[in-house]
């Protein structure tokens, strides 16, 4: 291991290896940079000390008697464990990538995961100098811009999610957006699933939505945020983000993983909209321990990429991530880069008014977009009430006080609690 004196940026891992760790460790640095840890033809001093990747620290943390993943090649030459588990760094020039995000993307996450000589890899986080970062598309809004956007200067801003994907006409859909509208919700979004289908054309739908949402801005001087669907290919992301922008919309979303790095650079560049960054698929890169992705370097990427709003699933809800992780995720998006705003937060996932005192005590603000959709939707006494049990449950949070107790002078969080508790 050696100091390194050049513009570098820093990649940790997670490795699992029958090999000897250090020789492990170069296998992945030689890979992802000069090509290979035995010298080939060509390969001066010099070209090495300019483009070779540097293995900065190597911290063992166990091993296994049984691999983490199965592995071919290993089976081939007959070499078993035990299997050393460790957390390395690794240094990597800038100048080998540049400001250059799918090709920063495939150093740090591209045949690592192919490699032999381990039985699991995982990319755990990213260090980037300020510097490099500054070179790249940043959240054009971010929590602050969300804020102004939405009106909503201070506390959660509280959403809900619509699946008109269930059959809904543009016309259903806004016949519930104005009923969301008037029941007090700061923001809307599509399902990752909804985005132009014939039943819903996409046209029609900002349309039909924006109508509402701008008579309710109208009157109540607050425009609800709506985030359309419009996950497709570049150019028609494109045109629709215009149509939104058009109708006077605020916010555009996309499936980030389906769309990929150049898309979402390219529709940030075009559009002054917030970008919603749904992450759906994430877990086939992040769910295995040993393999995959880790959300903070995977929000560190995407933050290159210049989106605003980023899901990080929620606290006690129905999926399988656990509560640390989800708060991990939510504090690696508050905490800015480079110096820029941070990006906003989106919780989901089986929100309610139920789940937000340890939200607040995991996080310790209100920086977030709180979406609830049976926590809303599902009320007995209807979305209104949904909307003010999870107001009151916030109020509750920040003054210290425990639900039932709150809900005592509050009848839409006691009717929440005594229907979902």
């Amino acid at each position: 291991m050696n100091d390194v004196s050049r513009a570098d940026y820093r990649a940790t891992y997670l490795i699992e290896t029958p090999f000897p760790l250090e020789q492990a460790a170069e296998v992945l640095a030689g890979e992802q940079s000069s090509g290979t840890f035995v010298r080939v033809a060509g390969e001066t001093d010099d070209l090495r000390a300019r483009s070779r990747a540097v293995v900065t620290s190597i911290q063992q943390l166990g091993e296994s008697a049984i691999p983490s993943l199965p592995n071919a090649y290993l089976e081939r030459r007959g070499v078993g464990g035990p299997y050393k588990q460790a957390r390395i760094t690794v240094s990597f020039p800038i100048d080998n990538v540049g400001a250059n995000l799918p090709t920063l993307a495939a150093t740090v996450g591209g045949n690592i995961y192919d490699l032999g000589e381990m039985t699991g890899v995982k990319l755990l986080s990213l260090d980037l100098p300020p510097d490099y970062v500054r070179q790249f598309d940043a959240p054009r809004h971010g929590v602050a811009g969300t804020r102004a956007l939405t009106g909503r200067d201070a506390g959660p801003i509280l959403g809900t999610i619509i699946k008109p994907n269930v059959g809904m006409t543009p016309a259903d859909t806004a016949r519930t957006v104005a009923g969301l509208c008037a029941a007090g919700v700061d923001f809307i979004k599509d399902d990752e699933v909804m985005a132009n289908p014939p039943h819903s054309p996409l046209a029609q739908r900002v349309d039909e939505v924006m109508r509402v949402i701008n008579d309710h801005a109208q009157r109540t001087g607050r425009k609800v945020m709506y985030a359309f669907n419009i996950s497709d290919d570049l150019d028609a992301m494109r045109r629709h983000a215009d149509l939104v922008a058009s109708a006077g919309g605020t916010c555009v979303m996309a499936s980030l993983n389906w769309c990929g790095f150049s898309a979402i650079q390219a529709l940030r560049r075009s559009t002054p909209l917030a970008l919603h960054g749904h992450r759906n698929g994430l877990a086939m890169m992040s769910r295995h321990p040993a393999l995959g992705i880790d959300f903070q370097a995977y929000q560190a990427l995407w933050r290159l990429a210049g989106v605003d709003q980023l899901h990080v699933n929620g606290l006690g809800g129905k999926f399988y991530e656990s509560d640390d992780s989800v708060v991990a995720s939510a504090r690696a998006c508050l905490t800015p880069m480079a110096g820029g705003d941070a990006v906003m937060p989106v919780f989901s996932s089986g929100q309610w008014a139920g789940t937000v005192p340890a939200t607040f005590a995991a996080l310790g603000g209100q920086d977030l977009i709180f979406l609830s959709g049976g926590g809303i939707l599902g009320h007995p006494d209807g979305p209104a009430a949904g909307v003010q049990s999870i107001r009151d449950a916030w109020e509750a949070a920040t003054a210290g006080i425990a639900l039932p107790e709150f809900a005592r002078q509050r009848p839409a969080l006691a009717q929440a609690l005594a229907f979902y508790g």
